[in-house]
């Protein structure tokens, strides 16, 4: 899995620009679009089945339902739709801000592809070719989750009135995902087995190197000799005239003066970076 997470974080420092820019925003006006066109239908959402994934589409050749599936809204009446949709665009444009645009289009469109493949999968072990995939729950779910991980003590309101934290609402999200799957070894429905797991493979491909650098964070934070960024800087300046080099392009506040430099702290050590490397740089391990 290490190899896997140094690969894509390697294409994204190579590719910095892959992908597409705000893509939740282009996300959400596609389920307002569908929303818009199922009450134009009366409500119907047989009328926008086409739109929905499944197997025997597939085979039939309606290859579109590979992407148009995640554009189909399945949060409940109108209020519900749009406060979760601006609920999930927030978290998906804090994790675009947080990874770069390159990453977090590979996380979501990994999840696209894992959900569709955990479908095939799923139809083809319980015969049913008609299993049907609407909407981006899962998606949806390893977006929290992640989002969570990475901001576990940022609060949202809970019925729009309790405080509560993003991590007590993974952690009970993980719990009914955890329930479901058993729910359904019992009752023997492979689909409700299969399907989950692997549309969220996604997530667990690229919160592994977050984990690490938590254990790794940790552990300079317990070592006994722990160096101070500003002892960093001032003996930096002191040997080679300069406070702040990009570990990736070599540029320092000397010569480009307008440059504005930071420390990573999820590299192991301290290591800097100019601005067009801080977020797209491939982090120090070692």
């Amino acid at each position: 899995m290490k190899k896997i997470c140094d690969a894509v974080d390697r294409f994204c420092a190579r590719h910095p620009r892959f992908g597409i820019s705000n893509l939740m925003l282009y996300i959400v006006i596609g389920n307002a679009v569908v929303y818009l066109l199922y009450m134009l239908t009366g409500y119907s959402m047989s009328r926008l089945s086409f739109l929905s994934f499944n197997l025997t589409g597939l085979l039939h050749g309606e290859i579109w339902r590979i992407v148009t599936y995640i554009f189909v809204p399945n949060y409940g009446g109108i209020f519900w739709t749009v406060v979760a949709l601006y609920f999930y665009y927030w978290i998906g444009s804090s994790l675009e801000r947080q990874w770069g645009t390159a990453k977090f289009n590979l996380y979501y469109f990994g999840g696209v592809l894992l959900t569709v493949v955990g479908t095939i999968l799923a139809s083809l072990l319980s015969g049913q070719y008609g299993l049907t995939v609407s909407g981006t729950s899962y998606i949806n779910l390893s977006m929290f989750l992640a989002f969570a991980l990475l901001f576990p003590d940022t609060q949202v309101l809970l019925f729009f009135i309790i405080p509560i934290k993003m991590k007590w609402l993974a952690i009970a999200d993980g719990v009914f995902f955890l329930w479901g799957i058993v729910d359904s070894l019992i009752r023997g429905s492979l689909a409700g087995v299969v399907l989950p797991i692997f549309a969220l493979l996604n997530f667990a491909v690229f919160i592994y190197p977050e984990l690490h650098r938590f254990t790794e964070r940790k552990k300079y934070q317990h070592a006994r000799q722990t160096v101070q960024f500003k002892r960093v800087v001032r003996d930096q300046q002191q040997q080679n005239g300069y406070r702040h080099k990009c570990a990736v392009c070599g540029r320092t506040d000397t010569d480009y003066p307008d440059l504005q430099f930071r420390y990573c702290s999820k590299c192991a050590g301290y290591h800097c970076f100019c601005e067009d490397h801080i977020f797209s740089h491939v982090h120090f391990t070692e």
